[in-house]
């Protein structure tokens, strides 16, 4: 089968022909149907980010993937052949949190085999394109927001970056009711997008006015929240320094640099805090489920772009580049 598999000592990222898998005891097999390409697929590719727990040098990305059961282990209880589902972007192993596509194997392939624990059926009502990225592109922002933030309505919001994650931040933030949302992005097309998301205001971080903007927009009190989803040292600084009191900065882009608190008496007298998120549970892919079913939600306009899996490469260097803007490209094996 067709699978994309990168080399992470060498860097080395290519399509190839690979042995097909089978599901082993308490596995299913599923026959590939949308996988996502996130960012972190790109820095993996780019050496940025390293795997942890990867046995080998070389592994198959994806951790976005949904498609169809077509083989079920043995001992594997209530999934059957030809079931539509989705798989949970990583899974807990010997007490460590272990990410597909990173860590093991993932769904930029033709079939993908995964722990029973991790298949979640979806509804014909929703489409693979749509279901594939709810880990992750969702679910980590619904995290962040539902659980690591504690969001409550009618409460001002910043989010910093509108990408993958960014855009589905400011939908997600609307549905839950807080506002005004403030979105942040040097981007004119993302500040656009972010108006059609939800947000009430879209600003440019560079602008001269900006502090201002935010004062007005929040009635002087600063934002309750700040989101950082780009993974920017500057843009740390930023939103920190427009948080209110008692604000919360919580930190969901990833970067290796510094944390600067531009000025720690001020921030300590207003009582703020820093929290940092990663990911997102189970739970939180289920609750979002549950959204969809009920058309809480929706996610067919974050589906930027299709290319079949043998243009993964180019894919990733449209991401990269970001080409068009996209929230989520899919390939299709």
């Amino acid at each position: 089968m067709l699978a994309g598999r990168l080399n992470v000592s060498t860097g080395k990222f290519a399509v190839e022909e690979v042995d097909e898998p089978h599901a082993g005891r308490g596995q299913v097999r599923i026959a590939v149907r949308a996988a996502g390409v996130c960012l972190s697929d790109v820095h993996l590719i780019q050496g940025i980010l390293k795997p942890l727990y990867l046995q080998g040098d070389t592994v198959t990305l994806g951790h976005e993937t949904a498609g169809v059961i077509d083989e079920v282990g043995e001992g594997v209880h209530g999934l059957t052949v030809g079931e539509r589902v989705l798989l949970q972007a990583g899974e807990i192993r010997g007490g460590s949190v272990l990410t597909r596509g990173v860590d093991y194997d993932g769904g930029w392939a033709q079939h993908a085999v995964a722990t029973a624990g991790t298949v979640v059926p979806i509804p014909d009502t929703l489409s693979f394109e749509q279901a594939c990225f709810i880990p992750d592109a969702v679910s980590t922002p619904w995290a962040a927001i539902t659980a690591t933030a504690g969001v409550q309505p009618a409460r001002a919001v910043g989010v910093w970056g509108v990408g993958g994650l960014g855009a589905h931040a400011v939908q997600l933030l609307r549905m839950i009711g807080a506002a005004p949302i403030v979105a942040i992005d040097p981007l004119p097309s993302a500040r656009e997008r972010a108006l059609q998301f939800g947000a009430d205001l879209a600003l440019d971080p560079e602008d001269p006015e900006f502090a201002g903007l935010v004062g007005e927009a929040t009635g002087g009190t600063g934002l309750a929240y700040a989101f950082d989803f780009a993974g920017v040292a500057g843009v740390r600084v930023q939103a920190a320094r427009s948080l209110a009191r008692w604000g919360k900065l919580i930190l969901v882009g990833l970067t290796d640099q510094p944390l600067t608190v531009p000025d720690g008496t001020r921030f300590s007298f207003l009582e703020q805090q820093i929290r940092g998120h990663y990911g997102s549970g189970p739970e939180h892919v289920l609750e979002l489920l549950s959204l969809v079913a009920l058309h809480r939600v929706e996610f067919s306009g974050s589906v930027s772009g299709t290319l079949p899996l043998a243009q993964a490469a180019e894919a990733v260097r449209q991401l990269d580049a970001k080409e068009n803007n996209p929230i989520r490209l899919i390939l299709m094996p």
